[in-house]
Order: C-alpha cells, then structure tokens, then sequence
C-alpha cells in the first residue's frame, strides 16, 4: 500500500487539491485507490495519456500540462465532440488541464515549484528534451527527492537509435512482431491496435510508475523509469524469441502456434465473415470438427505440413458455406473455443461487454459513449469523476495550489507564458 507523503498529507489536510477536496466526497474507506498521488503529464497522443489515464480513472490528481500552442494534438483531430476530437475525450476522462510556456524561464519556475507538489511527471519527448529545458531528472531531484520521472520513448534514453524518430509501426518491425503473422508469400499484416503504444509504452510505464512509487514508500528516494516502447514489444515476444534461442532459427511468418501453422489454431472465412477458431487443446478440436461435420479430423488439430494444409483446405471449405451467424447458432452451446470476428460496433453491442460494463454510455459529464475500465478492484474500483478538460481550464486554479496569488497570474497571462 502506498504511504502518503508528508507533503501530500499537508495538501490533503488542507484541502489544497482544488476541485478533488476528498474530504467532502468520501470517506477513508471509500477513497479511490491513488487519492494520494499527483501526477504532471508532459505526454501527447496515445501512449502517455493512455498510461496517466490508468491512474486517473483509480483517483490520481492527474494535471495534464500541455503547451501554450495548441496543446495536446489529440485534441484537435476529427471527429469532433463538443469542440475536441471525439479519440481525446475517453484518453483524459478524469484529468485537469495546465497550458504553460515551458520554454519561457517563468513557466520552467512555475511548473518546477509544481513539481515540488506532485510524486510523478511523465513525458514522452526525444532524449535530452528535459534536460534542454532546465527540467530534467536532475532539476526535479533537486526540488523534490522522492520525485518518479517516466519517460516513454521509441527506443529508450541510450543506444543508437536513442534520438531516432518513430511511431507504433516502426517499433513493431524493429521488435521482430509485425513477421510473426501472416504469410512468408506477401507483406505482414498492418496491426490492428498500437501495440508497441498502449502494451510497450503505456502498460509498462503505469507499471514502472507503481514499482517506483513503492519504492519511494520504503525509502524515500525517487528514481527515473525508462520505458521503451520498442523494448516492451521485445519482451512481449518473449515466447517465440525462445524458438531462436533454442535452435538458432527465428520463426518463420505465420510458422508458430500461434500464428496460423496448425489447423487448430486459425481464422476462417465464412460465407460473409471470419471466426476465430482457438481449439487449441484436443478436445476442443475434436467437438468442433464434429460440429461441423469433419470427424474424420479429429486428429489433425496440431499437424502441419501437406496433412495440416489438407486440413485446413477441408475445414475452410465447410466454414464457407455458411454465413457467421448460421455458424454460432450450430456452435452454441459446444466447447470449443470458437467465437466470431466482431467489427468494432458489434463488439460494444455484445452482451459479454456490456454486462462487463466496457462501455459507459453517454451522459453524466461524458459528450459520447466511451470505453469502460478494464481493471476491476473490489474495494476501490475505477470510478468516472470529471470529463476530459478544456485547453488550459485548470491552468489558474493548478498554479494557485502552488501558491501563486491573483497578481502573479494575471502577470503570468500578460506575459504569454499560461494560457
């Protein structure tokens, strides 16, 4: 469990986080999980926000400080809702929002004096961006010692490509993924999801952030976490990096178990859709194949080469003349780790998903649907709180928990350095 740090304990005390005056709204054994927890967040797009969110959605005071340009580029991209794009909303659900100069000596004065107060900054910038900006781990340290700083990056803060520009695709062909799927006769598919964002980068950095603040529990002392998007993605193929390992051959496209060798294990097409056929273990394999009129199968799940492509001509055969929807009506009921290939708007009108409560319909402070939380805790469970910030709302009220008065602000817009 986390302990709350003298400083934060001060703030609590005094009620001194602004529109989060816990006190009023809870009580010590309702208290979302991460009430102690402060959070500035340096980060842009999908990975950083992804990550904070994480901890917003469990109580942290997440302040998302964003430039005096324009801000975070999500905000902006179409469609938009309610004047910001509808992608920015269900990221920055449960976030107040500062818009600061940090190039300008003042706004570097004013978000290091905010340092002071929080336990986390994240950012996502190239390598040495903080540093060049007088606000690097060695600035934070010196204005508080018990400070996380995350940096999530491509490549990581060292090596070659430490300063080497990239997106989610890059890092997955780097990774050696984006070959594990398909075929060794066309072009490996293009991901469906920003796995190197959200698992290499966002996943491991919340993680990073939690291990670290444990740590300044027991000791005190900060520390700088370097998530590296690329890495994380390196790690995740860890099963199949042990085919190289082991024989010195690294696997071939669409040559693993898991990634389309065996009949199996495989998606096909129906007459008017996909399923995913997961039947791995025997005895799965055995009642599907029964299910659809192949017994003569029931042995050939995990065999490859010309047995295992006869098979799976054979099954692709029976699978295409049906439609999806006359295949779950045969297959309900059986075991047999089989499910339908949903689109995006089939997926949030499954009873599975909405009894799980993964979409929060709109209403309540939320202009459209969004995502639900997928980490479920029984005792301080993910709670919506505050709908994603305007540009800059929370700039005056922030900057005053730190101890600027009326004046000072004003002086501050003067000068361009918040907005």
């Amino acid at each position: 469990m986390l302990l709350i740090t003298s400083t934060l304990r001060t703030n609590l005390a005094q009620g001194s986080r602004g529109s989060r005056a816990w006190g009023d709204c809870y009580t010590r054994a309702t208290m979302p999980a991460l009430d102690d927890v402060r959070v500035l967040d340096l980060t842009r797009l999908l990975p950083g926000p992804f990550c904070t969110l994480l901890l917003a959605d469990f109580g942290a005071d997440v302040i998302k400080v964003e430039d005096t340009a324009g801000g975070d580029y999500m905000r902006w991209m179409p469609p938009l809702v309610d004047e910001y794009s509808a992608m920015f909303h269900p990221l920055n659900r449960n976030k107040r929002s500062l818009a600061i100069d940090l190039k300008n000596p003042l706004g570097r004065e004013a978000f290091l004096r905010l340092a002071g107060t929080a336990d986390v900054v994240v950012e996502s910038f190239r390598p040495g961006v903080m540093d060049r900006l007088g606000i690097g781990f060695a600035e934070l340290r010196e204005v508080n010692p018990r400070l996380v700083l995350c940096s999530i990056t491509g490549y990581g803060q060292d090596g070659p490509f430490r300063d080497r520009a990239g997106h989610d695709l890059n890092y997955a062909a780097v990774a050696g993924v984006l070959l594990l799927g398909g075929g060794a006769d066309h072009a490996p598919p293009m991901p469906g999801l920003q796995v190197g964002d959200l698992g290499g980068g966002a996943l491991d950095a919340a993680l990073a952030i939690m291990i670290a603040l444990h740590n300044v529990a027991r000791t005190g002392v900060g520390q700088h976490c370097d998530v590296a998007m690329t890495d994380g993605l390196i790690s995740w193929a860890g099963v199949h990096a042990s085919q190289l390992f082991a024989s010195g051959e690294a696997p071939a496209p669409g040559d693993g178990m898991l990634t389309g060798r065996y009949p199996c294990y495989r998606i096909y097409a129906c007459a008017d859709g996909f399923l995913a056929v997961g039947a791995l273990e025997p005895k799965f394999w055995r009642e599907f194949v029964e299910v659809i009129g192949l017994p003569e199968l029931a042995e050939c799940g995990l065999v490859d080469g010309d047995e295992g492509a006869r098979a799976i001509e054979s099954v692709q055969a029976v699978l295409g003349t049906r439609t999806r929807a006359q295949w779950e009506v045969a297959l309900e009921g059986h075991d047999v780790c089989v499910e339908p290939v949903l689109d995006v708007a089939e997926t949030f009108g499954h009873r599975q998903v909405r009894s799980r409560g993964m979409r929060l319909e709109a209403g309540d402070g939320r202009p459209t649907a969004q995502t639900g939380f997928p980490i479920r805790l029984t005792a301080t469970p993910a709670v919506y709180r505050r709908a994603a910030p305007g540009y800059g709302e929370h700039t005056e009220e922030v900057l005053a928990e730190a101890g600027y008065d009326a004046d000072q602000l004003v002086s501050l817009r003067a000068a361009g350095v918040i907005r």
